[in-house]
């Protein structure tokens, strides 16, 4: 997905998620979006909401997004889309 239509998305109340680690977060991160690490996202499934809000992911390369947009479809979220990298935005 482009950043124009990920800025879209989040604007109409989708939930923005950084899956990188709390140290990368700590050194920058995109404004209004919350941190899961990849690492934690399975456990942290709740703190998402309704497995039918849409969903944008990103990191810092787009490999951690794309592993966490493949975990949160298996556990059944249907609005997951992937940035990829926090650059793109």
């Amino acid at each position: 997905m482009t950043g124009s239509e990920a800025r879209r998305l989040v604007s109409a109340g989708a939930l923005l998620v950084d899956v990188r680690t709390p140290e990368e977060w700590a050194s920058g991160h995109l404004k209004g979006a919350i941190n899961i690490p990849l690492q934690e996202l399975e456990q942290r499934l709740a703190e998402l909401g309704s497995r039918d809000r849409s969903i944008v992911l990103y990191c810092h390369s787009g490999n951690r997004s794309s592993q966490a947009r493949r975990l949160l479809e298996r556990a059944g979220f249907s609005a997951v889309y992937d940035l990829g990298a926090m650059s793109r935005w």
